[in-house]
């Protein structure tokens, strides 16, 4: 095969429509037409002599053989950026777009606090900023469509890099006037697992929240997103363990008054927040450095983690 017909390019827009499962929505991420972009795909086709996508008039899907094709187009284009890095003498370093994401009960209550040491670390970044729950950012990492995640540890680790940063405690969210207001201490025996109230299926917060307390799914009530379910402890429906980071302050918080909080007394339950990135990242300097400026900002209340990335 004449390799004067393979571009950078060509593999740039075959991953783009892999991931985006649309050639529209992939030309315009690449900055080209979308007839350039079929055309220039049509060619790798013929070139490779076989077809990467299964095409119809509703969706876009690789085929076996381009799914084969598509996964070393992604080790080819790191390799590529890890060449420009070490010709630039910046290999390691962190710079242009840099792709961050957060579970959702994490990222508005932690960002805030983070944002300002981030920019400072990182004045030649341009930070693209987004959330979602573990498996699918997990999945978005392995992928290459995220460059880091911010998550609760553990992870599946493998192919990964983890470094820890601060452990979160939970603290009780109950509605105001609750018996368990009247304890001048609150442990977990304390708690009736028939009161309580977790996130739906797929949050890893809802797991947490179960294992803590040992208790079983039969029956319970469940919320969508935090906000919902700080919204249910309000109303009366029942108590939840909350993240110290979205406890916050003011009414907001408290939902006017109507949620207090209390602090678990001892060795309180809790998550590990860390860094993840792919182990085959040529920036695993830049990655490490950041972790360290995000511990160094461990936002009051929570208990920083020293160096511990392991892969």
């Amino acid at each position: 095969m004449n390799l004067a017909g393979l571009s950078l390019r060509d593999l740039e827009y075959v991953v783009a429509v892999a991931e985006q499962r649309h050639f529209g929505k992939a030309a315009e991420r690449c900055s080209v037409s979308q007839p350039s972009l079929s055309a220039q795909i049509r060619k790798l086709e013929d070139l490779l002599g076989i077809p990467l996508f299964e095409r119809t008039s509703r969706r876009v899907l690789p085929t076996p053989q381009g799914e084969v094709v598509i996964r070393q187009a992604r080790v080819v284009l790191e390799e590529a950026r890890r060449l420009l890095a070490l010709a630039r003498g910046t290999a390691g370093a962190l710079h242009g777009p840099l792709a961050i994401a957060a579970i959702q009960t994490l990222g508005p209550y932690l960002f805030p606090h983070v944002l300002p040491a981030m920019r400072r670390h990182l004045p030649d970044v341009q930070l693209v900023l987004s959330e979602g729950r573990t498996d699918g950012l997990l999945e978005e990492l392995r992928e290459g469509r995220l460059d880091a995640v911010l998550l609760a540890l553990p992870v599946e680790a493998e192919g990964l890099t983890c470094d820890a940063l601060f452990f979160e405690p939970f603290v009780l969210a109950h509605p105001t006037g609750h018996r368990l207001e009247s304890l001048p201490s609150i442990a977990l025996a304390d708690l009736d697992p028939g009161e309580l109230v977790l996130l739906e299926e797929g949050h890893c917060l809802r797991d947490q929240a179960l294992a803590a307390c040992g208790a079983i799914t039969r029956g319970m009530r469940h919320a969508t997103g935090l906000e919902t379910l700080r919204h249910m402890v309000a109303s009366g429906t029942g108590y939840t363990l909350m993240p110290r980071l979205a406890t916050g302050d003011g009414e907001a918080a408290t939902v006017g008054g109507l949620v207090a909080y209390r602090a678990f007394q001892g060795d309180p339950p809790g998550r590990v927040i860390g860094l993840v990135w792919r182990a085959s990242d040529p920036r695993a300097t830049g990655f490490r450095a950041l972790a360290q400026s995000l511990r160094d900002a461990t936002p009051p209340g929570l208990r920083r983690i020293e160096d511990s990335a392991e892969a």
